[in-house]
């Protein structure tokens, strides 16, 4: 299988919420391959984009590989960066709103989440390309303030570090009227949430031809 572009994930073990985000989604992650989706209304329109990659946690953002860069280097760096890199924790998960998006969403101090993510953006920095030019007016829209201006130029992607926020994103941006219908409706369908709420490993994810992307392989936090 070839890839367009990787990305680090954390995707959630086995069990009833990686069930629950395959079925909602209409995507397994994990198996790279559809699920049987949830018979929700209306469904299909509010998780269009969501779908193509999976129930996860970005931990860094999905980027092509520099020239000279291989998968199977990076696919080494991860290991060797997975096994200095401790596990983190926080409260547990909580469905909240990321501006017009639903998310789940980390309570109590996420500083452990935020570490993790920053490790994966810098340490694994050597092999991302630098975006295109394309990729970088996508990214710009009508303007970023100075420090997403600033993570766009060092790290190509404006919501890294300082400004990330961990989130396992649920639904494309919807309308701000049908914000609070997709809670309750979610709130209804979501399995009980993780708490204490822990991040064990990082996911190597590759996108297909087809855009959608998938698990290569998973590297337990061992530091």
């Amino acid at each position: 299988m070839s890839y367009q572009r990787f990305a680090i994930y954390h995707v959630p073990p086995q069990g009833a919420l990686s069930a629950f985000g395959a079925a909602w989604l209409g995507w397994d992650v994990t198996a790279g391959c559809p699920s049987v989706p949830l018979a929700v209304p209306e469904r299909d329109a509010v998780t269009a984009t969501a779908h193509r990659y999976g129930f996860h946690a970005t931990l860094k953002p999905p980027f092509r590989l520099g020239e000279g860069c291989a998968l199977e280097g990076l696919s080494e760096a991860v290991s060797t960066l997975a096994r200095r890199l401790s596990p983190a924790r926080c409260d547990g998960l909580a469905l909240g709103r990321m501006g017009r998006f639903l998310a789940l969403l980390p309570v109590g101090d996420a500083t452990g989440l935020n570490h993790l993510a920053a490790a994966c953006v810098t340490q694994l920095d050597a092999f991302r390309a630098s975006p295109t030019a394309e990729e970088f007016s996508r990214r710009r829209g009508s303007g970023l303030r100075p420090e997403l201006e600033a993570n766009l130029t060092n790290w190509g992607y404006p919501y890294v570090l300082s400004a990330y926020r961990f989130h396992m994103t649920l639904t494309d941006r919807l309308p701000a009227a049908a914000l609070p219908d997709w809670e309750v409706v979610l709130a209804d369908l979501l399995p009980p949430l993780p708490a204490p709420f822990e991040i064990s490993g990082l996911a190597l994810v590759g996108e297909r031809a087809d855009g959608r992307f998938e698990v290569i392989d998973t590297f337990p936090l061992a530091g």
